[in-house]
């Protein structure tokens, strides 16, 4: 019985470490791009290691202050909806956590709210809504139309369904009112869950760049994945005659492979550094949130 175990746990670490290696090999060779030069990219000879390492394309990618710009606005952007977005899904999940008994309308919302997440109006009706709140070209357009996550409000259903009745009834026998038991009881035992759920919208809204070239008109408004998505280190007659020799020489020496390495190497670090602060809430938010009466 010992040697099955034994047998099945090696088989699920060989099978966790090729999936580790499938996510890491990417990476790993999309940082040596960005960090080789144009020549030896174009033939082929990176792999695991930068090959005549130079830095221009993050010199050419980071002296851009339009870049710092749109790093601000997604900064903001991220901010606005994982407070958002979390705040509306912890006092939405609520009420939906009751029983019928106690909510004997619960059911009708929950199936309005699953059927939101099935099927969305579509991109032009999203637009128009938009057009129609006045809200367009402006950081509301990025933030509200996805406030209300109902995933993760789910994940906080189930979560809440985990805590013990006992604390609210007591709370209620000593006269508590809702958002008291909420706010004081509920919301301080479901960190683990909230910071998850938070972990997900942030990414989420970092990550996005399809809503910024639909809602944003103005380029100094979009954010960061937008403003990256639509870089090009091609060169043309007007980038010619504003440029110095030496800056000519070292746009020459960046293609449009390694700047684009570049740029999505640029675009990981902000949640590869909030990570590790919310790994110790992930899994423990995961896996109760997955766990109901």
């Amino acid at each position: 019985m010992t040697k099955r175990f034994n047998i099945v746990d090696g088989l699920i670490v060989i099978v966790i470490s090729i999936i580790t290696l499938s996510c890491l090999i990417p990476i790993v060779n999309t940082i040596m791009i960005s960090l080789s030069d144009k020549a030896s990219v174009a033939m082929g000879k990176v792999t695991f290691w930068p090959v005549n390492f130079n830095t221009n394309s993050y010199r050419e990618l980071l002296k851009d202050t339009r870049f710092f710009t749109s790093f601000g606005v997604s900064v903001r952007r991220v901010l606005l909806a994982a407070g958002i977005s979390t705040t509306l899904s912890v006092v939405m999940a609520y009420p939906l956590s009751k029983d019928v008994r106690v909510f004997p309308a619960r059911n009708i919302y929950v199936w309005a709210m699953v059927i939101t997440m099935l099927f969305n109006g579509g991109l032009i009706p999203t637009f128009l809504l938009i057009r129609n709140l006045g809200i367009m070209d402006t950081i509301w357009a990025l933030v509200l139309p996805g406030a209300v996550d109902v995933f993760n409000t789910i994940i906080l259903i189930n979560f809440y369904k985990g805590i013990p009745r006992s604390l609210e009834e007591a709370a209620l026998m000593d006269g508590a009112h809702p958002f008291y038991i909420l706010f004081l009881i509920y919301v301080p035992l479901s960190k683990a869950a909230i910071a998850t759920i938070t972990l997900f919208t942030a990414v989420y809204h970092w990550n996005a760049f399809f809503d910024g070239r639909i809602y944003i008109n103005t380029l100094s408004k979009q954010p960061l994945q937008t403003y990256i998505q639509s870089l090009s280190a091609q060169l043309n007659l007007s980038t010619l005659q504003n440029m110095s020799t030496e800056q000519l020489l070292k746009r020459i020496e960046v293609s449009d492979i390694t700047f684009n390495a570049a740029k999505a190497i640029v675009s990981m670090i902000p949640i590869i550094a909030i990570y590790p602060f919310l790994q110790r809430y992930f899994i423990t938010g995961i896996v109760l949130g997955a766990v109901k009466e």
